[in-house]
């Protein structure tokens, strides 16, 4: 079942502050933007691998040599931003098998110390990112698109990196929150009917 958001009108049955409330709000307002990024991508994946196949099949159809190589930049991008988008929902793979034989303050300060490890290696994937992308991109082109400069293929490792810490300033707050005994609007199991009873309410 996948974890979601407390919504804002839960958030203010909890006291929280203003601030908290902002907060949820701008990283609410992020991740929409994000995904809906990852959607516009994944469409023009399509498009474009459509495109391929009636090129090769369809005689009157042009089948050009730069579906290839845009089609893996797209995928490229899609690929570390939704990456990112599951550091928020808490998706990616990890060892919880131990969990339950630990103390709650323990499993929070694994869990910033998990926060920070990514945190650095998102920043030397910026650093190093953009490095690449300036050296060795800057200095070629794509060979099918020759106006293209090969910047764009190495650009996703620095994006990734600064959307990762995006997200991860967010975790770590909340995993702060969470050792000092103040509950955040963190994510939780609750059903559509849970939500709205507690609305009404």
């Amino acid at each position: 079942m996948q974890r979601e958001l407390l919504p804002l009108h839960l958030l203010n049955k909890g006291g929280k502050s203003a601030t908290m409330q902002t907060m949820k709000s701008v990283y609410d307002w992020t991740y929409k933007v994000v995904m809906f990024i990852c959607k516009i991508l994944l469409i023009a994946d399509i498009l474009v691998v459509c495109f391929t196949v009636l090129g090769r099949y369809v005689s009157f159809i042009p089948d050009p040599t730069w579906t290839e190589e845009i089609t893996l930049t797209l995928m490229s991008y899609m690929a570390v931003l939704s990456g990112a988008l599951a550091i928020r929902r808490g998706a990616h793979i990890r060892m919880t098998s131990f969990d339950r034989y630990l103390p709650k303050k323990l499993i929070n300060v694994l869990d910033i110390l998990a926060d920070i490890g990514v945190i650095v290696l998102a920043y030397v994937m910026i650093v190093e990112g953009f490095k690449y992308a300036n050296s060795i991109g800057g200095k070629g082109f794509y060979p099918s698109l020759p106006w293209l400069s090969k910047k764009v293929m190495y650009m996703p490792v620095p994006v990734a990196g600064i959307a990762m810490i995006l997200f991860e300033i967010e975790s770590i707050i909340l995993n702060f929150m969470k050792l000092f005994g103040k509950e955040p609007y963190e994510t939780k199991e609750a059903s559509l009917e849970e939500q709205v009873a507690e609305g009404g309410n």
